[in-house]
């Protein structure tokens, strides 16, 4: 099954090259059309409908992000396609958007297209660009919700619900308030890197504890942290003072 798409991006060389590349090793990509500013972008996905979109963060004028704010229906998917921001990136990384950033690699766009392809086949609303968008409009106090890719459905969380994670390889469980959790096939240090500005202490190379929910400091044939829930999480000699000078903020 391929996927009907447009490239929404203002430099000409970029489309040129993305262009070319979907011709060369994504062909189960048909491009409708291109757009080089964010107005013709908002008019295209009108027109055409595509089930694709690739789209650019920062243009002239309006961004990317405006661009899906200006559309009312999300029934398609989207790849970022841009240079690194770190503000824009944070934001799609806890939708769990897929992004490529310049220059394209291949192997990262053919990832991200059959990612594309799968979700298409299972749903017809994105509401990860919904939570995008309002992640990207949130107040400074407001608790923000983190998209967790499972196996059959995309699960939207309150940062402030999850006590701790911890990571087995490639694979993060996440234990919720009330004792549920579930797993994410992602490695334990990208969430480390999503939830830093939101209390979360890694301190343990499989663990990465909520500040909130740890009640104490046990020793006890090593270092550990008492979570209010009575789970004991080790702490590592390597991180010993780091970790204990976090809690004492």
């Amino acid at each position: 099954m391929g996927l009907t798409a447009i490239i929404i991006d203002d430099e000409q060389n970029n489309i040129d090259n993305l262009f070319e590349l979907l011709g060369k090793y994504c062909p189960e990509i048909d491009v409708l059309a291109i757009a080089s500013s964010a107005d013709v972008g908002i008019e295209l996905i009108r027109q055409t409908a595509p089930e694709l979109v690739f789209l650019d963060i920062q243009m002239p004028g309006k961004s990317g992000f405006d661009v899906l704010k200006a559309i009312d229906n999300y029934n398609f998917e989207v790849i970022f396609v841009t240079a690194y921001d770190q503000y824009g990136i944070k934001a799609i990384k806890f939708a769990a958007i897929d992004y490529i950033l310049k220059p394209v690699d291949v192997e990262e766009l053919q990832t991200a297209v059959k990612k594309a392809i799968i979700k298409r086949q299972e749903k017809r609303q994105n509401h990860q660009l919904e939570n995008l968008l309002q992640l990207l409009q949130q107040r400074p106090t407001d608790t923000p919700r983190i998209a967790l890719p499972l196996a059959k459905e995309t699960r939207f969380v309150k940062v402030d619900e999850i006590i701790r994670c911890e990571s087995s390889n490639n694979y993060t469980t996440f234990y919720f308030i009330g004792g549920e959790k579930v797993i994410v096939s992602k490695p334990i240090y990208e969430y480390e890197e999503i939830l830093d500005n939101y209390h979360f202490i890694r301190c343990h190379q499989s663990h990465l504890v909520n500040k909130k929910f740890i009640k104490s400091w046990i020793k006890d044939d090593g270092d550990f942290l008492l979570l209010e829930d009575k789970v004991h999480v080790p702490v590592s000699r390597q991180k010993r003072e780091f970790v204990k000078s976090l809690l004492l903020k």
